[in-house]
């Protein structure tokens, strides 16, 4: 078939697809409103009380906690969706699968830097091989690895990539609880309690704006893998 022929059967295909559903109707309205909520989450941080020891290096806190919040939701559809394709086959699930592992490595990298600054000022060191900064180190490595199967391993990588999103998946309780388990530098899980009233307002408006961004980036990548795999298939089609 010549290129004529197969891109003209491409646009027929792709045409399938061109009446916007209600999700991309609604698209438009959610991304102005996340847009404007992550604009904003700068100067309700910077009006955030200081921390009466760490001052305004504190201030961190607001971006470093929402990062491990969206990591925790990206890896919860990562290994959900895994799951559901490992079990019961579904394709789109697999491309929840891997939408969820790419925002959680992302989101995880940045909970990994701002904490390493976060360190180097409050405790005087970029980084420490406790329990919880070497489980959350290689549970990116694990995320990376999703990623670079997914890429690169082949004939039924997806399967593979699957457990690894699964096995992810079930580290991050055993992290999360780590510092209450096993001597750290790190505060522990009852931190979030003991802060200052006026300091909630500011955590919750910038988890807020994490999640917004968490769910619009994970919309537009498992649109662009939809998209993907719809192209794959229409190649497969024309070639044959």
């Amino acid at each position: 078939m010549n290129s004529r022929s197969w891109s003209e059967s491409g646009s027929r295909g792709l045409s399938v697809g061109n009446a916007a559903s209600p999700s991309e109707q609604l698209f438009t309205p959610f991304a102005i409103v996340a847009a404007l909520v992550f604009a904003a989450a700068p100067v309700v941080i910077a009006e955030a009380p200081y921390e009466s020891t760490m001052l305004l290096i504190q201030k961190i806190f607001y971006f470093h906690v929402p990062s491990w919040i969206a990591l925790t939701a990206a890896l919860s559809v990562c290994g959900a969706a895994s799951a559901l394709y490992l079990f019961r086959g579904s394709v789109l699930a697999d491309h929840f699968a891997v939408a969820g592992a790419e925002l959680a490595a992302l989101f995880g990298a940045c909970g990994l830097v701002s904490g390493s600054l976060w360190a180097r000022k409050a405790w005087g060191v970029w980084w420490e091989w406790d329990a919880k900064l070497t489980m959350t180190l290689m549970l990116e490595l694990v995320l990376v690895g999703y990623l670079l199967v997914r890429k690169y391993g082949g004939p039924g990588a997806e399967r593979l990539a699957a457990g690894m999103g699964i096995f992810g998946t079930v580290t991050a309780p055993f992290i999360y609880k780590s510092v209450d388990w096993w001597r750290t530098i790190h505060p522990k899980t009852s931190v979030i309690p003991t802060l200052e009233p006026s300091m909630y307002g500011p955590l919750l408006f910038c988890a807020v704006a994490f999640a917004l961004l968490f769910a619009l980036l994970l919309a537009l990548r498992v649109d662009l893998e939809i998209a993907r795999a719809r192209l794959d298939r229409l190649f497969l089609e024309n070639e044959g």
